[in-house]
C-alpha cells in the first residue's frame, strides 16, 4: 500500500504488526484467517467495482468542488427549517471536537459524566421553554416525534378506553405537511385511526384518544388553544403540541394552557439547517407520563460516596429488555445536536434568547407594515415569526419567484398563490429591504429604505408569555466566550471518548471519525441548505447523495438505497414497512408474522410490532447458532402469514453462521422476505454482502460500518437497501422528490441527515474497492487477536465451526462469578480504573461482555487492553485464592475517583497504587473517573430530570 493511501491512516496495525498478530492466532496469513472466518459459499465471486482510494488531498479537493456548487440563498421557506447562527465557540469546541462526537451513549455513567451534564442542560431548557415537568435527551426529528406523541397517547389511554377500543386521535391539518405524512406511516401498521382536518372540525368524543396540534401552526398563526384542550380533557383524551422552541420566549407555553405532551425540534438553537439534518427533536410531558416516555431520560443520583452522580433513568424501558413488548424502537437519538442546542441556550440565557425571539418578531411585523402598504394583504392575525400573503390582482406569483431567485432568496409558495416569509435570527436590515425590494417591483410600486427595525408586538393577552425561564444558575453564568469554552473543556474533561483510549463496544463498531471526513460539516455550503430549496440550489448535495447511493449498492449488492431513515432503528422499521407494502402490493394482507432469532438486537421486535407484525421468536442452539430446524418449522407453522425474517450477520454472538443461505431459502420457499440487520456489516464489506447471503433488504448503520461518529448518542443514519422488486416500495416524501414512490415518509427531512452524509461519502472514496475489503479483513484480524489471547482466562462464549470469530466477541464471565463473586458489572468498572471504557454488558448474553475493537486500533492499544483485562483477572484470582477480600477489592470499589485516592482516610485491605495505578503504564495518561459508582436505585426511586441540586431532593 502506498504511504498516501488513506487507508494506512485509518487502519491500526502496521505490516510486520499484522505478521506478528497472525503468528499470536496461528495462521500464516491474513487469508487464511478470513478463509477460516467467513463460509466460502458466501463469499463475493469479484471485488467491489468501486473507484480506486482517494488520498486525503485529492478527497479534499473533490469535496470542495461538490460544495461549490451548492448555492447558498437566503431562505425563508421556514416549515420547521430555519437559519441560525452557531455560536463560533461551540461550533470549533462542540461540533469540531473528537471528544464531542466520538463519545459513545452514557451508558456507563461514571465516565460520561460531561455529556450528562450536557444533556441535563438540555433536558432543563426544553422543560423550562415548553412548562412542562419532564424531558428526555432527544429524539430523532421534530415527525417521528409526533409519531411517538401519538403512539404514546394511544399506549397512556384510560382502562375504560381500552375497553371500548378507543384508537381515533385528530391532528390539525394546519401541521408540517412532512410531519402528517410521518404520522399516517405510523398509524396505519397500529390501527390508529388518525384523522386529520381543520381543528374547527374536531369531533372529541369517548373514542378519542389525543389530539395533535402545531403552535404556531403551519401557517404561521398563533391560536390559542386553551379551551380546545379543556374540551379534550373532559373525555380523557390527552393534547400534544408540536411547539417552535424559539417562539416559546414569548408565546405561552403549551404547559401553562393544557398540553400533556410537548415535542419539536431544537434546530434553531444554533444548529445548521443541513439540508434536513441531523437536529435534535425535543420531547417533554407531564410527570404522571414518566413510566411511557419514549427515547432516554438523563437523570440525579449519588456515587457510593454521596456525591452527585448522573446517569440514564428509567433503563427499563431499553429495547434490548422489553423487546416485542417496546413501545418504541428508539435507539440512536441527537445527543450531539441536543448538546449543541443545550449550550446555545446555557451562552445566551435568558436574556438572550429572548433578544433573539424579539428581534425575530419585530422584524416579521415591519415587513407586514411595509409588504401591505405595496397592496398585499396579510393572513395572519397573530403570528410570531412568519407572514403569509394574499397578492394583488396584477402581480403573478412567478414574479415573486422570479425577482426572490435573483436576489438569492427563497419564499414559501402556497397550494393557493399566496407567499408566506418565516423570518430568522440571521435576518438583518440588508435582507428586510431586499425582500421589501421584490414585493415592490412585483407589484410595480416604489419602496423605501428600511434603516431600522422598531419596537413592535403582535402577540398579546393570553398569547403572551408571563412566566420566567432558564433561571438556573448555569444558563445565566457563561456569558463570556473565556467562561463559556472552559465550562466545555470542564465536562469534556469528565468524559471518555476515542480520544482517550479504545471504546471497545460490540456491536457498536467505535472506529475512526477521520478529521478529513469530518471538515466538510462546518461549511456553510453544506450546513447553509434548507431541505425545501429547488434541487439545482444543491447540485452538490444531489450529486454526492446520486453516488453515495449507487456505491451502497455496489457494495450490498442490491439495486437501490434510501437515504431517509435516520437512525439504525429508523431503517429496520422503514425496511420492515417496504416488506410490509410489497406483500399488500400482491393482495397477501394477511402475512405479517416476522420471525426473529432470540439473539437478535432488542431493536428487531421492537421495530417489528411497530410495524404492526407478530414477532415469534426463533431459539438458538447450544453453539450460538439460530437452530435451523426449529426456523423450519416455524416457517412452515405460519406459511400463510409469514412476512419476514429479521437476520443478524454475522450474528449478534460474533459467528458467520454457516447455514445462513439455508435459512434465506427457508424463508423464501414460504413466501417470506428476508431482513439483514446490518449492524455487524463491519464484517462483510467486500468479502460477501446481504444479497449474496440470500438477504432481500438490510439497513447500514453509517455511524457504525461507515464512519459517522456516534456523538454521545448519536446522530445515526439507517439507509435501507433493497432487492430489485422491492425498490417501488422504498419511502417518498411529500415536499421533495426524493427519488421514490413508495411508502409515505419515514422520517422529516427528504433525504434524512443529509449533512453527515459527507462523512460517508468521503469514507468509500478514500478507502476504495481494496481499502474498504482491507477494513473488513482488519477488523476480523483484530477481534481474533484478543480473542485468541483471552480464550484460555476468560473464554470466548461462541465461535464459527474453525473456531474463529468474526468482529466482535462474547467474552465468558459468568463462571468468574460463581468462583469469586464478580459480575461482568464489577470488571466493566474496574476497566475504567485502567483508562477504559466498557465492552457491551449483559448483551446478547446476560453476565457476559461483548468486545468489538474494529480496524482502527492498533497492535499497541489491543495489547494494553489485553493487559487491562489479564490484569483484572489476576485480581479475580486473587479474590479466588484468598489473598483479596471478596468484599473489600478493588473490583467491588471500581471505579476509584483522585478524591478516594487521595483522601486522608484508606480503610481498604489493598494499597492507592493498586486502585489507581495497577500498571506502570497508567502513570504516563492517567484518567480520573470523576465520580464513584453510580446508584441507579436511588435515582430512580428519586427521579429528578433538570438542573436541581442532589439536597433539594435528599
Amino acid at each position: 500500500m502506498a504511504s498516501d493511501k488513506f487507508v494506512t491512516r485509518h487502519i491500526g496495525p502496521r505490516a510486520y504488526e499484522i505478521q506478528e498478530m497472525l503468528e499470536k492466532i496461528g495462521v500464516s496469513s491474513l487469508q487464511e484467517l478470513i478463509d477460516q472466518t467467513i463460509p466460502e459459499n458466501i463469499r463475493l465471486e469479484k471485488p467491489l467495482q468501486l473507484e480506486d482510494g482517494l488520498t486525503e488531498r485529492q478527497y479534499f479537493r473533490k469535496i470542495l468542488a461538490l460544495a461549490k456548487k451548492n448555492k447558498v440563498f437566503n431562505t425563508y421557506i421556514g416549515m420547521g427549517y430555519y437559519d441560525t447562527i452557531t455560536p463560533a465557540v461551540i461550533l470549533r469546541n462542540v461540533l469540531e471536537n473528537p471528544v464531542w462526537y466520538t463519545s459513545y451513549t452514557p451508558y456507563q455513567a461514571e465516565i460520561s459524566q460531561g455529556r450528562l451534564e450536557a444533556l441535563l442542560n438540555y433536558q432543563t431548557m426544553i422543560c423550562e421553554m415548553t412548562a412542562m415537568e419532564l424531558a428526555n435527551a432527544s429524539l430523532l426529528d421534530e415527525a417521528t416525534a409526533a409519531a411517538e406523541a401519538m403512539v404514546m397517547m394511544l399506549n397512556s389511554r384510560s382502562r375504560a378506553k381500552v375497553k371500548e377500543n378507543a384508537n381515533v386521535v385528530w391532528a390539525d391539518k394546519n401541521i408540517w405537511p412532512q410531519t402528517l405524512d410521518v404520522l399516517k406511516t405510523r398509524a396505519i401498521p397500529l390501527d390508529i385511526e388518525l384523522k386529520i382536518a381543520e381543528v374547527s372540525e374536531f369531533e372529541i368524543n369517548a373514542s378519542t384518544v389525543g389530539i395533535l396540534l402545531q403552535y404556531p401552526n403551519a401557517n404561521g398563526e398563533v391560536i390559542s388553544y386553551r379551551e380546545l384542550a379543556e374540551k379534550a380533557h373532559q373525555v380523557e383524551a390527552k393534547v400534544a403540541v408540536a411547539a417552535d422552541l424559539l417562539s416559546l420566549a414569548l408565546l405561552t407555553p403549551p404547559g401553562e394552557w393544557g398540553a400533556d405532551i410537548v415535542f419539536g425540534n431544537s434546530q434553531r438553537f444554533g444548529v445548521p439547517m443541513g439540508y434536513g439534518g441531523p437536529h435534535a427533536a425535543f420531547f417533554a410531558a407531564r410527570d404522571e407520563f414518566k413510566r411511557n416516555m419514549p427515547g432516554r431520560i438523563i437523570g440525579v443520583s449519588k456515587d457510593v460516596h454521596g456525591n452527585r452522580a448522573l446517569r440514564m433513568a428509567l433503563q427499563t424501558r431499553e429495547q434490548h429488555i422489553k423487546r416485542e413488548r417496546a413501545t418504541s424502537n428508539i435507539c440512536t437519538a441527537q445527543a450531539l445536536l441536543a448538546n449543541m442546542a443545550g449550550f446555545y441556550a446555557v451562552y445566551h440565557g435568558p436574556a438572550g434568547i429572548t433578544q433573539i425571539a424579539k428581534r425575530v418578531h419585530r422584524i416579521a411585523v415591519l415587513l407586514e407594515k411595509e409588504i401591505t402598504t405595496l397592496g398585499y394583504t396579510q393572513k395572519n392575525e397573530s403570528y410570531f415569526d412568519t407572514i403569509r400573503f394574499a397578492l394583488p390582482k396584477h402581480v403573478k406569483v412567478e414574479d415573486i419567484e422570479w425577482l426572490s431567485l435573483e436576489l438569492e432568496m427563497n419564499f414559501r409558495y402556497f397550494e393557493n398563490g399566496e407567499v408566506g416569509l418565516s423570518i430568522d435570527e440571521t435576518t438583518n436590515l440588508e435582507d428586510i429591504n431586499w425582500i421589501i425590494e421584490v414585493f415592490a417591483k412585483a407589484a410595480n410600486k416604489p419602496y423605501p429604505t428600511i434603516k431600522a427595525y422598531p419596537e413592535a408586538d403582535k402577540i398579546g393577552g393570553e398569547l403572551a408569555r408571563a412566566s420566567e425561564f432558564l433561571q438556573q444558575e448555569v444558563f445565566n453564568k457563561y456569558r463570556s466566550e473565556t467562561e463559556m469554552v472552559r465550562y466545555i473543556k470542564k465536562l469534556e474533561h469528565r468524559d471518555i471518548s476515542l480520544t482517550h483510549s479504545m471504546i471497545p463496544l460490540g456491536s457498536c463498531t467505535m472506529k475512526l471519525n477521520a478529521a478529513t471526513e469530518m471538515l466538510p460539516l462546518s461549511w456553510i455550503e453544506f450546513g447553509g441548505i434548507h431541505p425545501f430549496v429547488p434541487k439545482n440550489q444543491a447540485r452538490g448535495y444531489q450529486e454526492m447523495m446520486e453516488e453515495l447511493r449507487r456505491d451502497l449498492a455496489e457494495i450490498t449488492g442490491f439495486a437501490d438505497v434510501s437515504l431517509q431513515p435516520n437512525s439504525g432503528a429508523a431503517g429496520e422499521y422503514a425496511g420492515l414497512m417496504v416488506i410490509r407494502e410489497y406483500h399488500l402490493s400482491r393482495g397477501e394482507a394477511q402475512r405479517n408474522v416476522v420471525l426473529i432469532p432470540s439473539s437478535a438486537h432488542g431493536t428487531n421486535p421492537a421495530s417489528a410490532v411497530m410495524a404492526g407484525m407478530e414477532v415469534v421468536v426463533v431459539p438458538c442452539d447450544e453453539k450460538g447458532n439460530v437452530d435451523v430446524e426449529a426456523l423450519r418449522q416455524k416457517a412452515q407453522e405460519y406459511k400463510d402469514t409469514l412476512s419476514a425474517f429479521m437476520v443478524t450477520y454475522p450474528s449478534t454472538h460474533g459467528v458467520f453462521e454457516a447455514s445462513i443461505i439455508e435459512m434465506c431459502d427457508i424463508i423464501h420457499q414460504y413466501g417470506g422476505q428476508v431482513y439483514m440487520d446490518g449492524a455487524n456489516m463491519n464484517a462483510q464489506v467486500g468479502l460477501t454482502n446481504p444479497k449474496r447471503i440470500g438477504a432481500d433488504v438490510c439497513h447500514l448503520n453509517l455511524h457504525k460500518t461507515f464512519a459517522i461518529p456516534h456523538g454521545g448518542g448519536g446522530p445515526g443514519v439507517g439507509p435501507i437497501a433493497v432487492a430489485k422488486h422491492l425498490v417501488e416500495f422504498l419511502p417518498s416524501h411529500p415536499v421533495m422528490n426524493n427519488g421514490h414512490v413508495g411508502i409515505s415518509a419515514v422520517s422529516a427531512a427528504p433525504w434524512g441527515s443529509a449533512s453527515v452524509l459527507p462523512i460517508t461519502y468521503g469514507y468509500i472514496k478514500m478507502l476504495g474497492a481494496d481499502g474498504l475489503q482491507n477494513a473488513t479483513e482488519i477488523a476480523i484480524l483484530n477481534a481474533n487477536y484478543i480473542a485468541s489471547a483471552l480464550k484460555d482466562t476468560y473464554g470466548i462464549l461462541y465461535t464459527g465451526e474453525k473456531g474463529r470469530v468474526a468482529h466482535e466477541m462474547i467474552l465468558e464471565c459468568r463462571h468468574l462469578k460463581t468462583t469469586s463473586g464478580i459480575t461482568e458489572s464489577d470488571i466493566a468498572k474496574r476497566l475504567m480504573d485502567f483508562g477504559f471504557h466498557a465492552p457491551t454488558l449483559s448483551f446478547p448474553v446476560h453476565g457476559t461482555l461483548m468486545i468489538e475493537p474494529t480496524e482502527s486500533e492498533s497492535k499497541q492499544e489491543l495489547d494494553r487492553f489485553i493487559d487491562a483485562l489479564n490484569s483484572i483477572y489476576q485480581e479475580i484470582q486473587d479474590i479466588v485464592d484468598g489473598k483479596s477480600d471478596k468484599e473489600d477489592n478493588p473490583l467491588k470499589n471500581a471505579p476509584h475517583t483522585a478524591d478516594s485516592v487521595t483522601s486522608d482516610e484508606w480503610s481498604h485491605s489493598y494499597s492507592r497504587q493498586q486502585a489507581a495505578f495497577p500498571l506502570a503504564w497508567l502513570k504516563e495518561n492517567k484518567y480520573w473517573p470523576p465520580v464513584g459508582r453510580v446508584d441507579n436505585a436511588f435515582g430512580d426511586r428519586n427521579l429528578v430530570c433538570t438542573c436541581a441540586p442532589i439536597e433539594s431532593y435528599q
